[in-house]
């Protein structure tokens, strides 16, 4: 195993689920549960975007981001439902998990697949120039490799990968 390949697996702490989000419809309004259940190779419960296969089971954002993206856009803060993201990790630099296994709570286990880029609505929610302050902070996509539940609190725990 290389040295890079072991910096790259270590990570100063785990992190914490602090909230969770799913759309029952497009368009509607995020219902933000104090837990779900996430179905492995699907989607989370109840969001409309939950489907077989696919990259973007689920979407996650950095919790640390928000004060960012609240000052990039002109707010003193920004709701996390304005942001259409699933999960708002805290404590665990979510892009450098990129191609790595989660583990949240005891159950569930994501992987990590790629950036997710803000869409258009972001303008809606966050006014002019809205696109922009979320770019580079949008968070990351998932895919759900073993399902269970999913609540506010849980551990977020990288998983040791293979050289």
């Amino acid at each position: 195993m290389s040295d890079l390949f072991r910096l790259l697996q270590r990570h100063a702490r785990p992190g914490r689920l602090e909230w969770l989000g799913v759309r029952p419809g497009r368009r509607a309004p995020m219902s933000e549960p104090a837990m779900i259940r996430a179905v492995a190779g699907h989607g989370l419960e109840g969001d409309h975007h939950a489907s077989p296969g696919g990259k973007r089971q689920v979407t996650l954002i950095q919790f640390e981001h928000l004060p960012v993206i609240a000052a990039l856009s002109g707010h003193d803060t920004v709701p996390l439902p304005w942001l259409r993201r699933n999960l708002a990790i805290s404590g665990l630099n979510l892009l450098a998990t990129r191609g790595q296994q989660l583990q949240i709570g005891d159950e569930v286990v994501l992987e990590i697949t790629g950036p997710c880029a803000p869409c258009r609505r972001m303008e809606e929610y966050l006014g002019r120039g809205g696109y922009n302050a979320v770019r580079g902070h949008g968070g990351m996509t998932a895919r759900i490799l073993r399902g269970g539940r999913l609540q506010r609190g849980d551990r977020v725990t990288p998983l040791p990968g293979e050289a």
